[in-house]
């Protein structure tokens, strides 16, 4: 089988720059008249028609060295190949269509395989493996299997054939893609041919013939037949299947005609399925993802247009709650592991609602710190407010909790809270499909100086926190020692005002 290798990001390298295939058991490889050549081990080969591979050779097209493993060539053809993310099948040089002879063809959504009386053993032995498609590919949701086992079930039902292969469209790029074969001889896959079969809806058998008006590589090629059948779904073409013979006289009838377009039909449900199935899994990850860091509410808003999450930082005016344990009734170090995680959990999942109701998102959840963003990633008025209120309720919700497990026994602790507000960098970090949110400035590290020097059941706010929220909100003014040692200013929050 001839290798198709998009080097296009390579300007070196011509458009048709040559050739790497295997013959007789052996692998060869020949420059075709490219524009600067191709060098085997350093030697020029351009016009010297094909070289034999060795274990070990490289050869040079352009700027880019390829280097064949002949161990892993071994047994090709004795499996059926799955493609990752797949070989381009290039655009050919354009023949006029009506002077490429179409041997056959048949509409691809008329599906006609009802038993036939007095049909030979193998007859029903085919028609049985067609009416099995949607049990076997029912049974492969991964990509990597389900592919494979289209091309296998095609060759248990056009056995005369001598290659196979499954071609898919990429909807972003309109690219053809060959995504799993299987080949006793060499296999020719016309793009053209592809197309015209998606474009016509229809099953094609071509033969090559005495045809003249054909593309060098159809030329070049020792398939002489070759059937073509689009895979249609609710009005759209996902690709094709395809079977090719290097005989003439392994024509197909009109039976194989019937089979292949059942086959396609199967296969292109199969093909959206799984596709449909991948699309959900993206979903239920990004959805999932956005819940642990964001309310239901905001979760579904982003989720509605995730995949155009801004993945690069913008600049925003928001407000940093950070919390830390204080003051727990047996130190974290002399309890069982298990009891750590069980009281950790246990504080996060009272204080992650109450941080969802007045709109802030969950920055970090890790040890014995959460820090919570306000204002971000949509802008709120209220942030200040909103994040004093959390903080306040916080407190509340985390009395009550610890009543409870006293009356259990368990260990319990308190919460330090500190408030700044500031201009930081916020964005997504990921992928569309694993995004993480997340702020940085000089402001989130500010927060975590006012939660290092609250105590129990204290919340301290920043002078600039204080600033904006004095007319509602009761202070006490203090002072703080910060890691240089030096005194700052802080405003202890009591209530707020009536």
């Amino acid at each position: 089988m001839a290798v198709i290798l998009d080097l296009s990001a390579d300007h070196r390298v011509s458009r048709l720059h040559g050739r790497i295939w295997e013959e007789d058991g052996s692998l060869w490889v020949e420059d075709l008249n490219s524009t600067r050549g191709t060098k085997l081990n350093g030697i020029e080969i351009k016009g010297k028609g094909k070289q034999p591979l060795r274990p070990g050779d490289a050869v040079l097209a352009g700027e880019t060295i390829l280097q064949v493993d002949l161990a892993a060539a071994q047994g090709a053809a004795n499996r059926t190949h799955y493609l990752d993310p797949g070989l381009f099948l290039l655009p050919e040089k354009r023949q006029t269509e009506t002077n490429l002879f179409i041997e056959q063809d048949m509409a691809s959504t008329v599906v006609s395989v009802a038993p036939l009386e007095g049909a030979p053993d193998d007859a029903a032995r085919r028609l049985k493996i067609v009416h099995d498609l949607p049990f076997q590919f029912a049974t492969k949701m991964k990509r990597e299997s389900l592919l494979p086992e289209i091309v296998d079930q095609l060759i248990e039902i056009i056995p005369n054939a001598e290659s196979w292969a499954l071609v898919l469209r990429e909807a972003e790029t309109n690219d053809l893609l060959i995504a799993a074969y299987h080949y006793v001889q060499p296999p020719y896959i016309s793009e053209l041919l592809v197309r015209r079969a998606m474009k016509d809806r229809k099953v094609l058998i071509w033969k090559k013939g005495a045809q003249v008006d054909l593309s060098s590589s159809m030329r070049q090629s020792a398939v002489e037949i070759g059937m073509y059948a689009p895979l249609i779904w609710q009005g759209e073409a996902l690709g094709a299947i395809y079977v090719g013979a290097a005989h003439v006289a392994e024509f197909f009838i009109e039976e194989d005609l019937n089979l292949i377009v059942a086959t396609a039909q199967y296969a292109a449900m199969a093909v959206a399925t799984q596709r449909e199935w991948e699309r959900f899994c993206r979903q239920s990850v990004a959805r999932n993802n956005l819940l642990r860091q964001f309310s239901p509410k905001v979760s579904e808003r982003l989720l509605a247009y995730h995949k155009r999450l801004p993945l690069a930082g913008q600049r925003s005016e928001v407000t940093i709650l950070n919390s830390r344990i204080r003051d727990s009734s047996q130190p974290p170090t002399e309890m069982d592991p298990v009891d750590v995680m069980e009281m950790l959990n246990d504080y996060f999942a009272i204080v992650t609602p109450v941080i969802f109701k007045y709109s802030g998102t969950i920055d970090k959840c890790a040890g014995d710190t959460i820090v919570a963003v306000f204002g971000s990633p949509e802008s709120d008025p209220n942030q200040r407010e909103n994040a004093i209120n959390a903080s306040l309720e916080w407190h509340a919700a985390i009395a009550k909790l610890n009543d409870l497990r006293r009356s259990k026994s368990a260990p319990c602790a308190h919460f330090g809270i500190g408030i700044h507000c500031g201009e930081v960098v916020q964005g997504f970090v990921g992928t569309a499909d694993r995004l993480e949110f997340g702020v940085v400035g000089a402001a989130v590290d500010l927060a975590a100086r006012y939660s290092a020097a609250a105590g129990a059941h204290e919340i301290l706010i920043s002078p600039e926190m204080y600033e904006r929220v004095r007319e509602s909100v009761e202070t006490e003014q203090t002072t703080i020692r910060t890691k240089e040692k030096e005194e700052a200013i802080a405003y202890r929050v009591k209530r707020f005002k009536e």
